[in-house]
């Protein structure tokens, strides 16, 4: 993302975010406040997915091999 794209949801972000805190600050912090509430609020999607992406794979994982096994019981059995 460029700077200036960052410079513009930042500003968003941070109006939206002291408007709901009802904070009244000068343009300077609010662009701050909602660059560092971008990454801080990034960091934090990223190590969720990253949890709900691996508990994900893991049931996904076990439930194939019961799939395997299943078929593998199907084709063995005389």
């Amino acid at each position: 993302m460029s700077i200036v794209m960052l410079i513009i949801v930042g500003a968003a972000a941070g109006f939206l975010a002291t408007r709901f805190m009802k904070l009244e600050t000068d343009v300077i912090t609010t662009v701050a406040i909602g660059i560092g509430g971008a990454l801080i609020g990034g960091l934090i999607i990223r190590f969720l997915l990253t949890i709900t992406g691996l508990l994900a794979g893991l049931v996904g994982a076990v439930l194939g091999a019961m799939v395997l096994i299943w078929i593998w019981r199907a084709l063995t059995r005389k």
